[in-house]
């Protein structure tokens, strides 16, 4: 039976909403004013916008729960007997394998300074605990998304859904802005700003694609 190990664990609905919320609201913002210019049956496009939701958030969620299980393999941040005598099996020296280890040793400490610097807090691995929060990082992403992709189910008028669309995702671009800059101390305005750019960079990429294609 494997043993428990630690890992940087997430601080609550907070850290998944940081991580799930703009990604979906960014990849459904992209997809849908790409396509929304296609002359494509109003029906193919919900069937692809509604697979890459639930696709994106399937992977979203996936990716948080192994996140959270953090990597036992490297749980272990000092060199260990077992990788001491693989390198003594390449005749590498003992006063190159002792730097090595001092090396390796330094990096640990500098790594708990840093941990105990930003407040992060390590926890036995909780497997309920990191599913709990895969499923609300998903849903955020679900969130997310929704601002980006509601409009043109509500409306199948594509350039008046895709202007209620824009209008949405930077006012909740904003939103998300002021919160992310409140929990972590942070100043507003360039958070608003480098979120803004980053909406206008998605405007710009379909664009470029629409004229392309």
């Amino acid at each position: 039976m494997a043993g428990s190990h630690k890992a940087i664990r997430s601080s609550g609905w907070k850290t998944d909403l940081l991580i799930g919320f703009p990604d979906g609201l960014f990849l459904l913002f992209f997809s849908t004013q790409v396509m929304q210019g296609f002359t494509i049956a109003v029906q193919t496009f919900y069937n692809v916008q509604l697979a890459i939701w639930l696709i994106g958030a399937v992977l979203v969620l996936f990716s948080a729960y192994h996140a959270n299980r953090g990597d036992l393999q490297h749980d272990t941040p000092l060199l260990t007997p077992e990788e001491k005598r693989k390198l003594e099996k390449l005749d590498i020296n003992d006063a190159t394998i002792a730097h090595i280890a001092g090396e390796m040793q330094k990096d640990a400490d500098l790594w708990e300074q840093t941990l105990v610097a930003e407040n992060v807090r390590e926890t036995t691995f909780n497997r309920g605990r990191a599913i709990r929060s895969a499923i609300m990082t998903g849903l955020f992403f679900v969130g997310g998304g929704a601002l980006s992709v509601c409009p043109y189910l509500a409306n199948e008028n594509f350039p008046a859904a895709a202007k209620t669309s824009m209008m949405l995702v930077f006012l909740g671009l904003t939103a998300f802005s002021f919160f992310k800059a409140r929990i972590t101390a942070q100043r507003p305005l360039p958070i608003i700003i480098r979120y803004w750019l980053m909406g206008a960079g998605v405007l710009c990429g379909a664009w470029i694609l629409q004229k392309i294609f």
